[in-house]
């Protein structure tokens, strides 16, 4: 059983989602969009997968400091768990300031902004990459001698804490804004608009925002996302589009030392002879329109279907991975990115992925018929193998013939 507290929350993280689509449905307020929703899930789903692997190595480097170099033996009294928790938090602060400061940790860190809608849906968008350029600003905790399972308890529950704050069904909270991070602080943080970019960096305690300059009070409604919109609900191309960009605008800039310049300036930077770092746009709220496409609705609920299933797969996945051997593991990885990418790709239309996911209903059919061998399951898997592959199959057919019976009239 896997103990991680993010892991074991799965369950209250979509009974308040399912909160929050209640209140929007008895408000008449338009809080979600299925693809956006889905596209956030899925970052949320790889982000889960790629820490398997690599936050291994930032807790395993941290043991290796607390280990052999901390400078202090502590007791672990209330003071003890008062001081892990202000350091957790300040070390948050700074390595969420730095990822938002510096070009390279932003692309670990941009997925996170990608989404034009503000739910609890959003908090679960998470990259895939920013623990590598994260973790090292919580090393001088190890140093100062607190334990490893401590400290990775304590990142755990103030990462849980910024799960409610993304919403915009709670206004402000009188006294309590003055020191914890709430949803109006947060949804400044989101906002694409000048005033609010980089602003309110806060994990659970808004007080360093307020002791380092970086805290803005939320005045009108943000405009969410990035000044540059990502356009597309694929998850695995929302973890590696900055760093594309970044490849593309690397090859214009002639001199290298410029170059590893734009590396570590902020995100926008280019070198005077360039025309220097870019403003920020301006939000024109009469001219901007959120990333959206258009797609028959029959898809929806196919895709409902499929990502429902590939969730459950997932949380007994993530809930039983240390059974699994690396190479299994690395396995069961592949299969279900390959399963929320084609989820979110099929909003847009994309001619690969019905190839794609024709390849993918085949391919997963035969793998439970193959591990029900395998495992000797027994031939009440061998149904639902089958009856998995021809429900998919036909749906997506109808949908399909659907699609192309719709092209050929226009």
């Amino acid at each position: 059983m896997n103990l991680n507290p993010i892991v074991l929350s799965i369950p209250i993280f979509f009974i308040l989602i399912g909160i929050e689509l209640m209140v929007e449905r008895l408000s008449h307020r338009k809080l979600y969009r299925l693809p956006d929703a889905i596209a956030n899930m899925s970052c949320g789903i790889t982000s889960q997968l790629s820490g398997l692997f690599m936050r291994v190595l930032a807790i395993g480097v941290y043991e290796i400091i607390y280990s052999n170099l901390a400078f202090f033996t502590l007791q672990r009294n209330w003071m003890y768990w008062l001081g892990l928790f202000l350091l957790t938090d300040l070390a948050y602060y700074w390595a969420h300031r730095m990822s938002h400061e510096i070009n390279l940790f932003w692309g670990g860190h941009v997925v996170h902004h990608q989404s034009e809608e503000y739910n609890l849906s959003v908090a679960l968008r998470q990259s895939s990459f920013q623990v590598v350029w994260t973790f090292a600003f919580s090393l001088p905790i190890a140093l100062l001698g607190f334990n490893t399972l401590d400290f990775a308890l304590i990142s755990a529950l103030n990462t849980l804490y910024q799960f409610w704050i993304h919403t915009e069904t709670i206004n402000k909270m009188g006294w309590f804004e003055y020191i914890f991070n709430t949803p109006s602080h947060h949804r400044v943080h989101h906002g694409r608009n000048p005033k609010y970019i980089d602003k309110n960096h806060a994990g659970s305690l808004i007080i360093w925002d307020k002791m380092f300059g970086t805290f803005q009070a939320e005045e009108e409604r943000p405009t969410y996302g990035i000044t540059k919109p990502i356009n597309s609900w694929n998850p695995i191309w929302a973890n590696f589009s900055h760093y594309a960009e970044m490849a593309k605008e690397m090859k214009t800039i002639p001199v290298w030392i410029d170059k590893v310049k734009y590396l570590f300036k902020k995100p926008g930077w280019l070198p005077d002879y360039m025309g220097g770092a870019r403003p920020i746009p301006e939000v024109n709220k009469t001219t901007y329109h959120k990333y959206d496409t258009s797609y028959p609705e029959q898809l929806s609920y196919y895709v409902l279907f499929q990502y429902v299933i590939c969730l459950g797969v997932t949380a007994f996945f993530l809930f039983q991975q240390a059974q699994f051997t690396l190479f299994e593991k690395a396995i069961a990885t592949t299969l279900i990115s390959i399963w929320v990418v084609n989820c979110g790709v099929l909003f847009e239309s994309k001619k690969w992925v019905h190839y794609a996911e024709w390849i993918r209903i085949l391919t997963y059919s035969l793998l439970l018929i193959a591990a029900t061998n395998l495992l000797s399951l027994g031939s009440y898997f061998y149904i639902i193998a089958l009856t998995y592959g021809l429900v998919s199959g036909f749906w997506f057919y109808t949908i399909s013939n659907a699609r192309n019976e719709k092209m050929a009239v226009a």
